[in-house]
Parts: C-alpha cells; sequence; structure tokens
C-alpha cells in the first residue's frame, strides 16, 4: 500500500493535521498479508520529524512494534540508514501515532502477481471469530483490530485507534483464542500527545485482580475440554434425577390413597412448584455468561454473598448426605431380594451397609475417572429406566389371568371410577404431597454443572424445563394408568362373586370378590390382602410385562440420582470455596485435569455419605434434606423477583418468560411445602440459613458481583431521595446535616471524629476538600482520590462521603461545595470548619479568606461550627501518623517514639492551617504519593512514612498534638458538656450537645447550661431556662445565670489584647487620608481605630467572657458555646478573627456554633 498523496483530501469531518499528520504506511517492505499470528491493524506510538507531511513521510521502519509479541517482529533495517531530519526531530514529536503493518485488501501497492496471503479476505467477507485472536498468548493492549474487515475503512474514510465494538472488550478473562483484548482508554483518545505510554499494555497501569488472573490461567488451561449439550449435560440428568425410586414403588400406593383425581392434583402441584423455579433458574442463567457452581453460582450472582454463602453450603452438604439416601435405596432393594431367595450375608442392616460401602466406592470411581465417563454411565442408566417405564406401560395392555387375583384386570372404567376418589387411610391429603414431593427435586442436576456445559445459557433453560414437561407427563400417565386397572386390595386368592352376596366393588363385576379386605381395615384387624394399590408397593412389577426390568429401573433410578448428587455437591462446594466466603476451606476449591475436576470435594463428599450409609436409617434426615432443597428453590425464585424489583439495567435475561410476582409465588409455595413436608425440619433449615447468613453478613467477604442486593439499595436510595425531595422541612425531622473542611480526611482527625460522633446514624456528614493548584486540575488524580479516601472512611468505619473539589481558592471550592455537595433534601445546612490557630503566623490574604467561609455560610442559610483544640487540628506534616494512631489505642503512652517527619519546605509546622494556598495530590501534606498507591487496598494506611525523610523523635507538641487528635475516639468519663447558651439561634447550640451525649461514648456526661442575665432575676432567669429545656425533653444536671458578663475584663487581658490585634491596625491617622484609603482598599483586613472604638464593647465581652470560661469550664469535656457574630463589611477580619481568638485561647475542647436563626428544636407534638 503507497503512502497517501500529500494532495488527497481528508473525508468530511476529518482533521487531516490529527489524522493524516505524522502517519507513514509501509510500502513494498511488507508482505501481501499478515501472517496468522499478526492483527491487520496495529498501532504504535513513534518519533517523527516535527511538521512532516503525509505526502513527504519516508516509508516506515521494517521492525514491529515494539509491543508486539516476538513472533510479529521482523528483520528491522540499520537504524543507520535513518534520514538526519528523522532523528532530529524524534523528540519534538514524541507520542505521535504511526500505523504499521497495514494491509490493503485490495492489493494496492503490491506487484500485480503477488500471491494474497492466506486469511486475506475482500471487504465483503467476515471473518470468523478465531481469525480476530493471534495465536499467541498473553495480553496487548496496543493491537486493535479496527480493519479486520475493509467495510470499516470505507465508512471512517481515515485509520483510527478508535476501537470499534468487540465482544472481547467485554470478557473477564483472556479470549478463548488469543490474548484479552483491551479497547484503547478514553485517556489514550482524548488526552493529549505528549502522555507517556502506559506499562505492561494495561490502561492506567491497572492490573488485574487475583480472581481474574486465575481466571484467565483456567481458561488458557480449558482448551480441548470436554463440553456438553443440553440433552446429554441437561435433560438426562434432570430426567434421571426426577424418576426416581418414587415412581416405581410409591406412585401406586400414592394413588390407592388419594384417588386417581388427587394424585393427579398432587403431581401438577408440585410440577407448578417446579416449572415456576425452572423458569425463574432459565431467566437467572441467561443473564449473563453463567460459570461452575450451579445452585450457589446463580443465587450468589444474584442476591449477594450473604444468600449465596448460606444457600452454597447447605445445598452442597444436602447433594452428599442425598447420595447415601439413594445408594441406601439401592441398597434396601438389594436385601430385599437377598431376602426373597434366602441370601443375606449377616442380618438385613449390616447387608445395607456392606451394599452401600460397595455401590458408594464404585461411583466414586465413575466420577473420578471424568465427566465424560459420569456422562456415559448416566446415558447407560436412563436407557435402562425409559425401558422400564416403557416395560410397565406395554404390560398394562397385556391381559394375563393369573394377575386378576392380585388386583390387575387391564384398563376398566368400572375401577377407574372407583378409584377417581380419594381412600386415605392413616393418612391426609398434605401427608401423601409430602411423601410425593421430593420425587420432583431433581431440576437442577444439570444447573449443577453449569461449568461443564458447553453452552449454558441455552442448555439450562431448554434442558430443565424439558425435563419438567416430560417427567410430570409420566408421573401423570402412571397415576391414571395404575388407578384405571387395579384395585385398591386384592388377596391372590381365586375367591368368585359366587360364593359372597354382598360383593358390591368393581371387582365382583370381574368374577373376583375382596370385600373381607376392607372388613379388616374397618375392623381395624390384621389384613389378609397383601395386593392392591393400598397394601403392594411393588404394583408396577405385577403390570409389567417382565418383572425383573422394574427391579433394573429401580436400581436405574437410585444409581442415576446417586452420581447426579455425588457429582453436583463436589462441584458446587468447589465453586464456594473459591469465592473464599467462609475462611479454611480454600483447599476444597483446587482442581485437577483440564476439566478442573474438584477431586478434593470428591473424596470429602463419599466422606460424608459413606458416614450416613453406615448409619443405614434415613428417615430422620431425609426432611430436613428435602427442605434443604426447597430452601435453594425459594431463594432461585426469591432472586428473579428481587432483580426485577431492583429494575436494574444489567437485569436483562434473554429467556423472557418469566414474570417477577409468579417467581414470587414460587418462593411463597415453596416455603408453605417445606412447613408441609415438615415444620421441625423446616424451622431448622430456616435457622440453619439465617445463621450462616449473619455469619457471612458480619465478615463481610470482599466481593463485588454487582447483585440485585446492590441494585436495590441504590433504588431505594433513589426512590426515597426523589420522595424526600417533596416533603417540606418540619422542625421536628430537622438533623444537622454537616459539611465539615476536613481536607484529607486523615488530615484532622480530631475534626473528623467529633462531628462523627453527633451525625452517625441521625445526619448527613460531606467531608469537603478544595484543592487548588496553579497548574492545569488533573480530575483524574481527583477522582482517584475520591474512590480510595471514600475506602478510607468505610475502613474506618465512619459514616461520610468525601467530596473533593477543583478551584482557584479556598472560598471558592467552599462555595462550589455549599452550593453543589448533596442531593435534594440530602443536602448540607450546616458549615463545619477547624479553628485557624496559625493565623498571626501567615498571610492575612489567608484570614480573610477564612473569615469570608463563615460570611458565605451564613449567606447560603448555612448554621456555622468552629472547632478548637489548644493542640490543634492538623497532623498531616506528621509522616507515618496512621501507624502511630493505631499503636496509641494499645498503648497508653507515647515516650520515645520514632518517626518519621517531613522537613520539606512544604510542611508547615503549624498543627491546623487552613490555608488558601495551592494543595496538589503531588505536594500535599497530608498523604505522600508513589507508584503503588493507585493499586493498594484500601485498608492500607493512607500516610505513609517517607524513606527520604530523616528519622527524628517526635517532639513534645506532636506527640501532644497526636494524643489530642484521637481524644473522641475513647470514653469520655464523668464529666461535663458545658453549653454556653448566651444567644438565641434557633437551638444548633443546645442540640448538637444533646446529640453528643445519647452517643454511648459521651453518655456519663451531663449537661451544664450557662445563660447570661442581670444579677436581680437570677432565680427567674434559671426558672424560665429549666422549663424551656423540660418543654424541650433535654436533661441537663445544672443551669448556671452569669449575672456579670458585663463587668470590665481584667487590665492584663484587655492589654494583651491590644498587643494581639497591633499588627493588623491601620493607624490611618499615622498617614494621609487617600494613602489609609488606598491602604485599606489593599488590605481590607486591616482595623480602623474608629472600628475599634465602635466595637470597644463587644470586644470587652469577648475578653471577659474567656475569663468566665476559665473561671467555670476549665474542667469541662466539651464546651458548647455561642458564636459571636460579625456585621459583614463593618467588621473587618482581623478583628473577627482577634474575638474568636480571644474567645477560645486555653480552653477545652470547644465548639463555637451559630445557626441559622431557624428554630431547630420545638416542644409540640
Amino acid at each position: 500500500m503507497s503512502a497517501p498523496s500529500s494532495s488527497s483530501s481528508p473525508a468530511p469531518g476529518e482533521n487531516p493535521q490529527s489524522e493524516q499528520e505524522g502517519l507513514s504506511v509501509d510500502a513494498g517492505l511488507k508482505p501481501a498479508g499478515p501472517t496468522p499470528s499478526q492483527s491487520r491493524f496495529q498501532v504504535d506510538l513513534v518519533a517523527e520529524a516535527a511538521g512532516a507531511s503525509a505526502g513527504d513521510a519516508k516509508p516506515a521502519d521494517t521492525d514491529a512494534s515494539p509491543l508486539a509479541t516476538g513472533d510479529q517482529a521482523t528483520a528491522a533495517p540499520s537504524k543507520a540508514s535513518e534520514g538526519p531530519e528523522q532523528s532530529a526531530g524524534g523528540e519534538e514529536a514524541k507520542g505521535r501515532f504511526r500505523v504499521v503493518n497495514f494491509v490493503d485488501p485490495s492489493g494496492a501497492g503490491s506487484p500485480p502477481d503477488a500471491v494474497p496471503a492466506e486469511g486475506i479476505q475482500n471487504g465483503d467477507t467476515v471473518m470468523s471469530e478465531g481469525s480476530l485472536h493471534s495465536s499467541t498468548g498473553g495480553q496487548h493492549h496496543y493491537h486493535y483490530d479496527t480493519h479486520t474487515n475493509t467495510y470499516y475503512l470505507r465508512t471512517f474514510g481515515h485509520n483510527t485507534i478508535d476501537a470499534v465494538p468487540n465482544i472481547d472488550f467485554y470478557r473477564q478473562t483472556a479470549a478463548p483464542l488469543g490474548e484479552k483484548l483491551i479497547r484503547p482508554t478514553l485517556s489514550e483518545l482524548h488526552d493529549e500527545l505528549d502522555k507517556e505510554p502506559f506499562e505492561d499494555g494495561f490502561a492506567n497501569g491497572e492490573e488485574l485482580t487475583p480472581a481474574e488472573e486465575a481466571a484467565a490461567k483456567e481458561a488458557a488451561e480449558s482448551k480441548g475440554v470436554v463440553k456438553f449439550g443440553w440433552v446429554k449435560g441437561v435433560l438426562v440428568r434432570c430426567m434421571l434425577n426426577i424418576w426416581g425410586v418414587m415412581l416405581f414403588i410409591r406412585m401406586s400406593w400414592i394413588v390407592g390413597q388419594a384417588g386417581i383425581a388427587l394424585s393427579c392434583v398432587i403431581v401438577l402441584m408440585a410440577t407448578v412448584v417446579t416449572t415456576i423455579t425452572g423458569l425463574s433458574t432459565s431467566a437467572i442463567a441467561t443473564n449473563g455468561f453463567v460459570r461452575g457452581g450451579g445452585a450457589y453460582y446463580l443465587i450468589s450472582r444474584s442476591l449477594g454473598p450473604e444468600f449465596g454463602g448460606s444457600i452454597g453450603l447447605i445445598f452442597a452438604f444436602a447433594n452428599a448426605v442425598a447420595v447415601a439416601m439413594y445408594v441406601v435405596g439401592f441398597a434396601e432393594t438389594v436385601v430385599e431380594l437377598l431376602v426373597s431367595m434366602d441370601a443375606l450375608m449377616t442380618d438385613q442392616i449390616n447387608d445395607i451397609r456392606i451394599i452401600g460401602t460397595i455401590t458408594i466406592i464404585l461411583l466414586l470411581g465413575i466420577s473420578v475417572a471424568g465427566m465424560e465417563w459420569e456422562a456415559k454411565a448416566q446415558i447407560f442408566l436412563l436407557v435402562i429406566l425409559v425401558t422400564a417405564i416403557c416395560n410397565y406401560f406395554i404390560g398394562s395392555f397385556i391381559p394375563f389371568q393369573s394377575k386378576e387375583s392380585k388386583g390387575f384386570f387391564g384398563y376398566k372404567a368400572e375401577i377407574m371410577m372407583e378409584n377417581m376418589g380419594p381412600d386415605f387411610r392413616g393418612e391426609t391429603f398434605f401427608s401423601v404431597f409430602a411423601i410425593f414431593f421430593p420425587a420432583a427435586t431433581g431440576i437442577l442436576a444439570g444447573a449443577n454443572i453449569s461449568g461443564d456445559l458447553a453452552d449454558p445459557q441455552l442448555a439450562i433453560p431448554r434442558g430443565t424445563l424439558l425435563a419438567i414437561l416430560i417427567t410430570g407427563i409420566v408421573y401423570l400417565g402412571v397415576a391414571i394408568s395404575t388407578g384405571s386397572c387395579i384395585v385398591r386390595d386384592a388377596t391372590s386368592n381365586n375367591v368368585t362373586s359366587g360364593q359372597f352376596f354382598n360383593c358390591s366393588d368393581a371387582a365382583c363385576k370381574f368374577g373376583y370378590d375382596f370385600s373381607s379386605c376392607k372388613a379388616s381395615v374397618e375392623s381395624a384387624s390384621k389384613s389378609s390382602c397383601e395386593y392392591g394399590l393400598h397394601n403392594d408397593f411393588q404394583v408396577m412389577s405385577v403390570v409389567s410385562g417382565f418383572g425383573p426390568l422394574i427391579t433394573a429401573g429401580i436400581f436405574s433410578a437410585t444409581l442415576s440420582s446417586a452420581l447426579a448428587s455425588l457429582v453436583s455437591a463436589p462441584k458446587v462446594f468447589q465453586a464456594l470455596c473459591k469465592d473464599n466466603i467462609y475462611p479454611g476451606l480454600g483447599m476444597f476449591a483446587k482442581g485437577y485435569g483440564k476439566n478442573n475436576e474438584p477431586l478434593r470435594g470428591y473424596i470429602l463428599t463419599f466422606c460424608i455419605g459413606l458416614a450416613f450409609i453406615l448409619i443405614a436409617e434415613l428417615n430422620i434426615i431425609a426432611p430436613i434434606i428435602s427442605n434443604f432443597f426447597l430452601a435453594s428453590y425459594a431463594l432461585i425464585n426469591f432472586s428473579v423477583f428481587h432483580a426485577s424489583l431492583a429494575n436494574s439495567p444489567g437485569w436483562r435475561p434473554s429467556f423472557k418468560y418469566y414474570n417477577m410476582w409468579v417467581s414470587l409465588a414460587g418462593a411463597v409455595l415453596c416455603c408453605v411445602v417445606m412447613f408441609v413436608i415438615n415444620w421441625w425440619a423446616a424451622l431448622l433449615t430456616n435457622v440453619i440459613v439465617l445463621a450462616l447468613y449473619i455469619y457471612v453478613s458480619y465478615k463481610k467477604p470482599d466481593v463485588n458481583w454487582g447483585s440485585s442486593t446492590q441494585a436495590l439499595t441504590y433504588h431505594q436510595a433513589l426512590t426515597h431521595s426523589l420522595q424526600l425531595s417533596g416533603v417540606e422541612d418540619h422542625i421536628k425531622n430537622f438533623r444537622p446535616q454537616c459539611l465539615v473542611m476536613t481536607g484529607y480526611p486523615n488530615s484532622r482527625p480530631a475534626l473528623l471524629h467529633l462531628v462523627h460522633a453527633f451525625t452517625k446514624n441521625v445526619g448527613l456528614m460531606i467531608c469537603g476538600h478544595v484543592r487548588t493548584t496553579s497548574r492545569r486540575p488533573n480530575f483524574k488524580d481527583l477522582a482517584n482520590d475520591q474512590i480510595r479516601y471514600q475506602r478510607w472512611l468505610l475502613k474506618n468505619e465512619t459514616k461520610a462521603f468525601y467530596t473533593p473539589v477543583f478551584a482557584e481558592d479556598l472560598r471558592q471550592g467552599s462555595q462550589y461545595l455549599m452550593q453543589a455537595s448533596g442531593l435534594g433534601r440530602l443536602k448540607p445546612n450546616t458549615l463545619v470548619i477547624g479553628f485557624k490557630n496559625n493565623w498571626r503566623d501567615g498571610d492575612m490574604r489567608d484570614v480573610e479568606t477564612y473569615i469570608n467561609l463563615i460570611h458565605d455560610a451564613f449567606d447560603f442559610q448555612y448554621g456555622a461550627v468552629v472547632i478548637r483544640l489548644k493542640e490543634g487540628l492538623d497532623v498531616s506534616h506528621i509522616q507515618g501518623q496512621d501507624d502511630l494512631l493505631s499503636s496509641q489505642e494499645k498503648t497508653s503512652g507515647m515516650k520515645d517514639v520514632i518517626v518519621s517527619i517531613d522537613m520539606s519546605k512544604d510542611s508547615d509546622g503549624d498543627s491546623s492551617k487552613l490555608s488558601s494556598k495551592a494543595t496538589t495530590a503531588q505536594n500535599s501534606p497530608a498523604i505522600q504519593k508513589d507508584d503503588d498507591d493507585d493499586v493498594k487496598a484500601p485498608t492500607q494506611p493512607l500516610l505513609k512514612k517517607d524513606k527520604k525523610s530523616p528519622t527524628v523523635p517526635l517532639n513534645l507538641a506532636d506527640q501532644r498534638l497526636l494524643e489530642a487528635s484521637q481524644q473522641f475516639l475513647r470514653k469520655q468519663g464523668k464529666g461535663t458538656v458545658d453549653v454556653w447558651w448566651l444567644f438565641d439561634d434557633g437551638g444548633l447550640t443546645l442540640l448538637i450537645p444533646y446529640l453528643l451525649t445519647n452517643k454511648k461514648r459521651w453518655k456519663d456526661c451531663k449537661i451544664r447550661v450557662f445563660i447570661g442575665g442581670k444579677i436581680n432575676r437570677i432565680d427567674h432567669d434559671r426558672r424560665a431556662m429549666a422549663t424551656l429545656l423540660s418543654k424541650f425533653r433535654i436533661d441537663f444536671s445544672d443551669i448556671n445565670v452569669l449575672g456579670d458578663i458585663n463587668t470590665k475584663p481584667k487590665k492584663e487581658n484587655v492589654v494583651a489584647f491590644e498587643e494581639l490585634i497591633e499588627p493588623y491596625k491601620l493607624k490611618e491617622d499615622d498617614m494621609e487620608q487617600e494613602a489609609a484609603e488606598r491602604l485599606k482598599a489593599e488590605e481590607p483586613w486591616r482595623i480602623t481605630d474608629n472600628e475599634l472604638e465602635l466595637y470597644r464593647a463587644k470586644t470587652n465581652r469577648q475578653i471577659r467572657l474567656n475569663e468566665l470560661l476559665k473561671e467555670h469550664s476549665s474542667t469541662a469535656n466539651l464546651i458548647v458555646m455561642s458564636m459571636p457574630l460579625a456585621r459583614k463589611g463593618a467588621v473587618s477580619s482581623a478583628l473577627y478573627m482577634s474575638w474568636l481568638d480571644t474567645l477560645s485561647k486555653d480552653l477545652p475542647p470547644i465548639l463555637l456554633v451559630r445557626g441559622n436563626h431557624q428554630s431547630v428544636l420545638t416542644f409540640y407534638s
């Protein structure tokens, strides 16, 4: 293919500079077509000369892409042959794309006589799936088979690395015939071209998780594995499991008890339950790719690990015990034959054990030999079983005179009408139904080996539903047949009706009188009737054309069911163990051979089955096993209802013949049937499932399967949020919903813990973080930090949301957060900030920004809370503080602690700096980034020790800071929370301490209330406040009325305040008016003499209040005080900051609170 001409015009809408500049196409140096291991279209990042036009581009180097596999590389010419222009501009054009090894299907540029390489197709040919993949293994990120078909060339007009839709982009493991394909990331298509390529072919440096690596390895090893179709894999297994011994030795007895009509009702009821469950199973199985694990996989991926883990364990155990049940049933039949031939080895019980042990060993050998041998055995057993059933129906049409004495007369209307109604003898309808229903519990036999099916999405629905239909028809046919040709009682004696005159039964019309049987039943004496529907379990052998075939059918039914259960239990258990839901069971997840056979699971199932075979008495355990199966069916049905109710876009089953309400009805029916079969077994099953559910919920396995539980949680949250948005606010429903300016959440632990203490399970908490940068914002880092720190909050059990934003400065970012954070009514109404301890040391523009935050909060009708600890709040300058904080919880002392201190210039020694200076992910003191941060588990500490930083002892101030940062995590002993409710702000100043003292850590603290008053009205004011608090239902220990608030403060404190504000005065008297005005405009935070004089009384009040706080509340656990207000535009930032500093200095932890003056407390009901 020749290089494009410089005069060629681009297609409409294309930019020739962006698409063609820097692209060169190999001409004449490549073969006419790719080798079978080569992609048709490969893109590589190369260095080319800047400004070279497409028409002037030199032929590309013949070496293959450096990211290509070894077999794709071809001999490269010497690099010395490169032109000087090309090498000179290499660095400048770094990152541009070159198309290499693109083959023109039309043959342009190749010799006329060139023979097209194998695999080259014309533009109208569609390649097979196998041709889409390289024969090499591994994973390649830069191989985009965009133009496999030349139709795309004609469509797009230009070469592009943008990938067309491809199924392999959506796989979780490697493609079946080659490497895993990864579509180009948005960054690769959208970011500037000076980006460095990602390493190892993974987008964003992303690595596969251990589970994905295991799955990829499993996929690579699974080539050549034997897979079954829907007939051999599902239909055969389900029919063999459903056609159990019940068909041959109990169906006739059920007809004798319930009659033909009610027997059909029983069969249809069971069929309805299994059909609904089959429809639900089909819906789940067709909602995405199904792996091995059967019922466990279906339930766990639908409802989550809690339900899946509990059901998976009991379902695997039920199948293991079911092996023993079926083997004992087989052994009992053999022992009956031995008794009839007087050939017992020892006694009946021990013979059952011996035969059962030999049988399960043989079945284990068949299973371990592989699924292919097991499938052949199942086919052989099915042939015997079908032959036995046909043998019965054929025999029912063959009249034998010798069988009439045993109650068989052929199809007679009289017998059918006599047997149409019920004749319960010691049984009821539900007891008979309970005996029959376990015969229908084999519908998951095919789904249980879902990992061995070639196409589970097709096989499970088709095979399961067809098996239910066929077996249901056969059960109905046997019920009607036996009821139409066999009487209920027969003596086997040739007694004709001529000898008796009171005979009225149907048999009398055919010359036989069996009325003595009914007489013995009515008199409760021992009956001499050994035959008939009521008395003979081997009726089908009597009717059949060849009796031994029925015995062979019984053998086949029991052995096939045992074999299916012996295979199902290990497969389900292996899938459960692979998910590592129950610690300690991982050893059973290992598979062997191409089919990944769970040999360890086979041995475990064998041991469990053998143990119950040696018991040889399963009448007690049988009802529990049936209930285990029914619990699985109930949850499968509930899964479909739950997924449909959640209305998740991911719930898209290709099987459409289901209904959420029918599935719910099926789940309810399964639960009802559980109690009908055996009420105590149903209760025990529910207790076991609940106990396992609670255990898995407590352990919280680290899995995310996109379950319907997650989808429903989102659906409910969205629905309730929308409903809440239509509800008007009411005082009784007020909750403090706090926007906490934490920065990185782990940089100010005390701020985080204290606010979380009164918002946990009460109100919303958003950790706001304003990130400012002088460079272009890195939104990708912002998104990564959002995910990482949200995980950190969850790990630390902090119920909060981390919300970072980029902004030009702190104030603008805070305004963004106050305007846009939250959802509907779930929106912050209170701004919480830490006190700026270092305000005198930094840039006063930061103080201006800080004070404006409070003004903005009031403008947005927020309440405002300022939290101050005398030690400070910010611990981000102490590297490795996460490790220290965790160790501090275990040790009481902090002496001689050695940590790595960040000595860089960017780190500020002040512990509570809240600055508008640039803070980026790279230079933030709150987190030290390294290359592995993005792939670390969320449980890793986010603050890491810097190996390059010097290791020095932690100084005393930092020791105290770390201790103080954890004080709100400890249980507060008996003490007080002092509430200085000086001004009525709507009640927020009182509500926060009330919420705090309701928490476990603060419950021993009593509330003391301090209010302002007059000396001559102290008692009156105290009673009035007590009445108000009683109406608010807020407990308090004491009320103090302060009558001396307006007393002048001590002189030394006034002098200290004057010294505090001296550097920030405007001093307009010492300069000309114009200069003073200009300075005030440039530095609006400065304090004017007029302002200071105007607010002299308010200044003295703050000084006096600090004196009173030290006098009355110096030993309090926490002080909550009304925040003084400063009129915006009238009080300078420096003066307001001085007020706050003076008011709160040298005190225990203090909250300065000011609500938005809307009532948050009410005494009305």
